[in-house]
């Protein structure tokens, strides 16, 4: 069995090498240093020699050295195995020792074994590679000299190199401090603003409770009432500050991000016309409002109050931008993009837009300012006069639906916003005639409503019966199946609300669906959560009433969930 001596100070090293060795029939003896390496082979020669360089007490240039000028050892073959001396000069001066072998790390097990069979199978037919004589010991040192400088110079590049890794990673970990300290302040902001919310919807859900109850026998009483008692205009004033209650609500709801998205095919110029008035009263007398309609404008698909939710929030941010008197426009118009720009605007694709932009003649923004501008929690407002959080919502919104936003604006030279929403190719929706048709009645179909609310159950109740529906009432989803039971197959429709003790209204009309096919459903509650909307989206099919409702509202609702095919 071939005998080899392996010489390396890293422990891992050696025994990588003697285990793959030992695998391939070797016989395997280990050295940590060329000092011990030279006294195991004089006691017990190897066949083979494969030593590592950079080694502490004496090296592998110094050991090869020794071992060439020992009688004993020196036609025993010595291969080099290194990662540290890797210079070609540093292969010329191991050789000029006398070593039969170079082999830089990393090499492949199998090359590396048909390497050290070749140097043994070389040696033994009497062609050693090394010179007989060593070299001269000025010659030695000279060149040993020279592999070290060489080495140290690498070192020093090394240094040099891992130096300034360290100084970038050290920019790195204060930028990461940084970025994390501004994460930490936008999280205790969004903890802020997600509490506030949370509270928000709560209150709002309440009270829209209580207002189904005010405003469903309000509406009960002046039915019954003929409009020249005195009491009907008291009732009339009742109703007026009850649905003031109720829009206050939905605002709360609207900051709470609970209320319904229902997309809509719109004529932009309608939805911006309609809000002019009140735009105008948002951003004050001094400031003058011009409206620019583009002409044959194509249609988009979106929720008229996010369009609402966009123009508030540019026009105040428009307003805060213009000290005094001053000017905002508005404009639509149709645009087409094509493959040329889009390569060029990697957020775009090709394709028909309708642009709706808001321009002002204000203090403008400097690059460094808009690099931001669309961040959450970003403002160049003092303390307490801003979120930084309306920019980054016509963002969300814009993006939500499809469209991108572009930004052009300068110090002193004002800044416009142009938004680009997707054109409609679908088909045409007509406009829902729910204000102006005669409030449909009840066929007498039977109606099972379900509200966990003791006061809401009786006056849905009461609207439905003056309505002409019959109506079984539950206060639980199990005492609504209790119902279904019971009454099988005499219900048509099921009014339910969403959010109730042991189950939610879903699952409950998923329930009675799979036990009643055909059973039309109507939802009903003081916000939507995901239960029966994706993000605020109401589900495809989906037919959802919002409180605090009036008859009318629910009259139109329950027609039109009974006729849905």
């Amino acid at each position: 069995m071939i005998r080899l001596l392996i010489v390396d100070d890293k422990q891992e090293n050696l025994y990588m090498l003697q285990v793959l060795l030992s695998a391939n029939g070797f016989q395997v003896d280990l050295a940590s240093n060329g000092a011990e390496a030279l006294e195991r082979a004089r006691r017990a020669p190897p066949d083979l020699i494969i030593s590592d360089i950079l080694m502490p007490v004496m090296d592998g240039f110094a050991l090869c050295r020794a071992w060439k000028e020992d009688a004993r050892l020196k036609h025993i073959p010595f291969v080099y195995y290194t990662a540290t001396y890797t210079d070609p000069k540093d292969e010329d001066f191991a050789l000029s020792l006398g070593a039969e072998r170079f082999i830089v790390k990393p090499v492949e097990p199998d090359k590396f074994l048909a390497l050290l069979l070749e140097t043994i199978e070389t040696h033994k037919v009497g062609q050693p590679a090394a010179p007989s004589q060593p070299a001269e010991e000025g010659v030695y040192y000279k060149e040993y000299n020279a592999a070290l400088i060489r080495k140290l110079e690498d070192k020093m590049l090394q240094l040099a190199e891992a130096n300034r890794i360290l100084e970038r990673d050290i920019a790195e970990i204060k930028r990461a401090e940084e970025e994390r300290q501004k994460l930490q302040d936008q999280m205790i902001q969004t903890q802020k603003l997600e509490s506030v919310g949370r509270l928000a919807g709560g209150i709002a859900h309440d009270f829209n409770n209580m207002l189904v109850v005010i405003l469903g026998h309000i509406e009960l009483a002046m039915k019954r009432l003929d409009s020249t008692h005195p009491i009907h205009a008291d009732l009339e004033e009742i109703q007026k500050a009850a649905q003031r209650s109720a829009d206050l609500t939905q605002q709360l709801l609207g900051f709470a991000r609970r209320q319904t998205v229902a997309p809509k095919v719109l004529d932009l110029n309608e939805t911006v016309d309609g809000m002019l008035k009140m735009l105008r009263r948002l951003i004050g007398e001094e400031i003058d409002l011009a409206w620019l309609p583009g002409g044959a404008l194509w249609p988009v698909h979106i929720d008229p109050a996010q369009i609402n939710q966009v123009l508030a929030n540019l026009c105040l941010n428009a307003r805060d931008a213009i000290a005094g008197v001053g000017k905002v426009t508005i404009e639509t118009h149709n645009a087409i993009f094509d493959e040329a720009y889009c390569a060029e605007h990697a957020e775009v694709r090709p394709g028909e837009y309708v642009l709706l932009a808001v321009s002002d003649n204000g203090c403008g923004m400097d690059q460094a300012t808009q690099a931001h501008l669309f961040e959450p929690f970003f403002t160049t407002k003092a303390i307490g006069q801003g979120t930084g959080l309306g920019l980054a919502t016509v963002y969300g919104i814009v993006r939500q639906n499809n469209g991108f936003i572009n930004l052009h604006s300068e110090p002193g030279r004002g800044t416009t916003f142009k938004m680009y929403l997707p054109r409609f190719t679908g088909g045409a929706v007509e406009p829902a005639a729910e204000s102006t048709a005669e409030m449909p009645q009840g066929r007498g179909e039977t109606v099972l409503l379900v509200e966990d609310e003791a006061l809401n159950l009786s006056v849905s109740r009461a609207m439905l019966e003056d309505l002409g529906y019959r109506v079984l009432t539950a206060g639980t989803p199990g005492e609504a199946l209790r119902q279904a039971k019971a009454h099988a197959g005499e219900i048509q429709l099921l009014i339910t609300d969403v959010v109730m003790p042991e189950m939610n209204g879903r699952d409950l009309a998923r329930l009675l669906g799979a036990i009643y096919p055909g059973l039309k459903c109507l939802f009903f509650s003081g916000h939507t959560a995901n239960v029966i909307a994706h993000r605020g989206v109401l589900d495809e099919g989906v037919h959802f009433l919002q409180k605090p409702f009036s008859m009318r509202d629910l009259a139109i609702k329950a027609r039109k969930a009974l006729e849905r095919e």
